[in-house]
């Protein structure tokens, strides 16, 4: 349609905008439906053959809805020589053809877990982008379903394969953030290296420890047998997180750790002087960089690290509640607790405005109307065993979806900061069935990192 009619159009439109629209789609859906299912008119026959097998599957279509649809079929059918159209299809695709063509009548397809790969090859292949981009975002809308062998780990595949990187990353941030429940499901053992390196280089993945972690790695490589290569980058990619009475028992009693021993001999040594009472982690952090990776927690569920918090009702009043985590994530720290106050309000005051302390460390904010939810989290006190420490502060956010309940949303605070400044800025805690709340209550879960930084630096 050219601009002039386009205009034209719209000016009908706009001239007829008092008039009662009378709308029959759905006959056309079910006529369209009809007209695909008996062949009436049909014009050309596509001859759809699985690869590598014998079968065959017949459709007597129209060249009009084809060529519509599709510029592929456009194409296809501009240089054909009969009325015979031959495809050929995995049989993957092959077994969901018929949903393909349907879609191209009628506009919807129905979509299990295990076909959505499938039909998103086929509207690829043909060039149908509504329907290719409808199912990228059932699957990023799906990654929490159940199903039989799990799907999260083959949809990630896929969009890597395909350059999806929406899809991908949506995978990548569900995995990282679910991987307490990953690590016991089948789909573990499925994982590719390329996956496995790229999960444990990150540091905000939620689970319950860094042992759980490496306890879930063995297994892995157990079931996997990878090259040396490959299991000496993922032990060397473990975490000095793990307390040294479990390092101990693993350097004795892990087959792994045994068999691998003189690769990762260099990273146990730092690891017990990490956990040593001499020098203090302080001490080896004149001489090491305590800020790489190998040193930083990542967002361990455990006690020792962190508290669960379930606010009912999170509209109403303003919540408080006090916690305790270790002081830092040397064995040389652990017995030394800090305590933590904890704030939430539905409708908070700007920044600038501060919450008051009574005598007893309770925090009292000062109302206003309107807001929006906060957060603000404290040391009740303060401690000079706190130098050379710092501490990021991590609010997970809970929530149901297909059934279960997941990471919704995951809030960072900057170490030297009291409250994350977009905190739920997207939520409507109003709406009993808002995707933020389980039973019309707020889950969440706060995480310490404690982080360790140089106060000196060695001379050369």
């Amino acid at each position: 349609m050219v601009p002039a009619e386009k205009a034209a159009l719209k000016q009908d439109l706009a001239l007829d905008a008092g008039a009662t629209v009378l709308n029959h789609s759905m006959n056309l859906v079910q006529r369209m439906e009809s007209l695909l299912a008996m062949g009436n008119g049909s014009d050309v026959t596509l001859r759809v053959h699985t690869i590598n097998t014998e079968e065959v599957k017949v459709i007597q279509a129209h060249s009009l809805v084809l060529t519509m649809q599709s510029d592929v079929f456009e194409e296809l059918l501009l240089t054909r020589n009969s009325s015979i159209v031959v495809l050929r299809e995995t049989s993957d695709c092959a077994a969901v053809f018929d949903k393909f063509i349907r879609y191209l009548y009628c506009g919807d397809v129905s979509v299990r877990l295990d076909q959505a790969i499938s039909l998103h090859k086929l509207a690829n292949k043909y060039h149908v982008w509504g329907l290719q981009q409808g199912l990228t975002q059932y699957m990023t809308q799906h990654l929490s379903s159940e199903s039989p062998t799990g799907h999260v780990v083959g949809w990630y595949n896929y969009a890597l394969l395909i350059g999806d990187t929406a899809l991908r990353d949506s995978c990548l941030q569900y995995l990282s953030w679910n991987l307490s429940s990953v690590l016991q499901s089948g789909e573990w053992g499925s994982i590719s290296e390329e996956l496995l390196l790229s999960l444990l280089q990150r540091s905000d993945l939620i689970l319950q420890s860094e042992l759980e972690l490496y306890e879930a790695l063995e297994a892995w490589i157990s079931h996997n047998q990878p090259v040396s290569a490959t299991v000496e980058s993922a032990l060397r990619a473990v975490r000095t997180a793990i307390p040294p009475q479990h390092l101990f028992r693993l350097q004795k009693q892990s087959a792994l750790m045994l068999k691998y021993y003189e690769f990762i001999r260099d990273l146990l040594y730092l690891a017990f002087q990490f956990h040593s009472a001499s020098p203090s982690p302080i001490q080896l952090a004149k001489y090491f960089d305590v800020n790489c990776s190998i040193f930083t927690p990542r967002n361990y569920l455990s006690t020792s690290w962190g508290s669960p918090w379930v606010i009912n009702n999170p509209t109403r009043d303003d919540r408080s509640f006090s916690f305790q985590t270790q002081l830092g994530p040397s064995g040389h720290d652990t017995s030394k607790r800090v305590t933590w106050n904890a704030l939430f309000s539905p409708r908070w005051i700007p920044l600038s405005a501060r919450s008051t302390y009574t005598e007893l460390g309770a925090m009292q904010p000062t109302r206003t109307d309107g807001g929006r939810p906060r957060i603000i989290i404290t040391p009740a006190t303060s401690s000079s065993d706190f130098a050379g420490v710092t501490f990021q502060k991590t609010v997970i956010v809970m929530a149901r979806q297909q059934g279960k309940v997941v990471v919704r949303h995951v809030y960072n605070f900057h170490q030297s900061t009291e409250e994350v400044g977009d905190f739920l800025l997207d939520a409507d805690l109003q709406r009993r069935a808002s995707e933020y709340l389980i039973d019309s209550s707020l889950y969440l879960h706060v995480v310490i990192k404690p982080l360790y930084h140089t106060l000196l630096v060695a001379r050369k």
